[in-house]
């Protein structure tokens, strides 16, 4: 390892840790074999470079780069600076979406060092555990548990698709899941943080540039969805004697998708739906799928949810299931901190200001403290999924543009 390794070296390094060989992309959930050896990866780096790395009660880990001569305590690093994102993924999911963020950021302070930069404020790299929600059920949860915006005791109890709880994974992964929960003291000293994340959209490709300020995160929610029938065997038994789930199941996803296009600019996604027992020749018992729903609109995100969870009601009734459903997670529009945007766009004059569908954990700590977000260029503009890519020029070009705002951040 290179202490003045940029962004793609970084990123190449890992390109063979968490290879989904069955989905093809990446899959490294939270805890995992994979995102556990990318932790390490980062740590190592980290340390390289001289910055002293500590994980808290959150699993989020932070790689701090001191003001000389101040104490490494709350009082030496009070008004911080944090950047950085996530290194796990979603099944099947890109190499860029989250590890794009901590490579930049790690790149991004030898590009200050190489500058002479001599910071006035401490910086921190940080990394954020479970941000995408593929294992547990709610997506930015390290950010969450930070900030408050979550009960620890519930998420303790969160099981993965096996069954296991999170507190029994973190504790098998070396994490004490007793610690979890909000942290004020630690927030307090954070002046700002600013993520630079891959788009996840077609942006910045129809306006040419290779990199954006974030203006505003769309509301967006994930509700679980189960629906209980009765098992039964496929060929015995006659089609007016059924009470099959999965008839409810496809009434859902057809009616979110209805109900959705009918809202302008709405997202509604069914991506997830688990049979049981899931035999070919058995009617199935129960089926649950998870909804996401997201528009600008907060109400309009609750109405398409309301609408479709009616229809799903009617037509379980139709078909004699019972149905559950559950809000697991929901973010209200967000938007960033307008002073530290402006501040942003004084150092970046070029950058247009872009809007994303898509939540990430600066948007989380929006209601805390002041976040701010750069995107860079996909070329694909696909995401979550192995297509996702962004061109060696603009990911150099990100970290500069992450480099200037830090350095502004730091020194002013």
């Amino acid at each position: 390892m290179s202490t003045h390794a940029d962004a793609n070296a970084l990123l190449a390094e890992i390109e063979g840790i968490g290879v989904d060989e069955k989905r093809g992309g990446y899959s490294r959930p939270v805890f995992s074999a994979a995102e556990l050896e990318l932790r390490v990866w980062f740590s190592a780096h980290a340390t390289e470079r001289g910055l002293a790395v500590e994980k808290d009660g959150n699993g989020i880990l932070w790689a701090w780069w001191d003001v000389p001569g101040a104490s490494a305590d709350a009082d030496g690093r009070h008004g911080a600076i944090v950047t950085g994102s996530h290194l796990d993924s979603v099944p099947g999911g890109g190499n860029f979406d989250g590890p794009l963020g901590v490579a930049s950021a790690l790149a991004a302070v030898d590009l200050l060092r190489d500058r002479g930069v001599q910071p006035a404020r401490p910086l921190a790299v940080a990394v954020f555990p479970e941000e995408e929600g593929s294992r547990f059920g709610i997506a930015c949860l390290g950010s969450r548990l930070l900030a408050g915006a979550v009960d620890p005791e519930r998420v303790r109890a969160l099981p993965d698709e096996t069954g296991r709880s999170f507190a029994d994974v973190s504790s098998d992964a070396g994490f004490d899941p007793s610690l979890i929960g909000a942290d004020p003291g630690r927030l307090a000293g954070i002046a700002a943080f600013v993520e630079l994340h891959v788009e996840q959209g077609r942006g910045l490709i129809d306006l040419g540039q290779p990199v954006a300020l974030a203006g505003a995160i769309i509301a967006h929610g994930r509700w679980h969805v189960r629906i209980e029938g009765r098992g039964d065997h496929a060929g015995a038994t006659r089609m007016a004697d059924r009470q099959d789930p999965v008839v409810v199941a496809a009434e859902t996803i057809r009616r979110l998708r209805e109900h959705t296009l009918a809202v302008d600019d709405a997202r509604g996604t069914v991506g997830r739906v688990l049979v049981t027992p899931g035999g070919t020749n058995v009617i199935a018992s129960a089926v649950d799928l998870w909804m996401d729903v997201r528009h600008r609109s907060e109400e309009a995100v609750q109405r398409i949810v309301s609408d479709v969870t009616a229809a799903t009601q009617c037509a379980a009734e139709d078909e004699g299931c019972v149905v559950t459903v559950t809000e697991q997670s929901f973010s209200p529009t967000i938007s960033f901190d307008p002073a530290l945007r402006d501040r942003m766009q004084e150092v970046l004059t070029d950058a247009p200001v872009l809007d994303t569908g898509a939540g990430h954990d600066a948007g989380i700590l929006a209601d805390v403290i002041p976040t701010g977000m750069l995107f860079v260029r996909n070329p694909t503009g696909a995401s979550h999924t192995p297509v996702e890519t962004a061109g060696p020029e603009d990911v150099t070009a990100g970290v500069e543009a992450l480099a200037d705002v830090l350095e502004d951040l730091l020194t002013r």
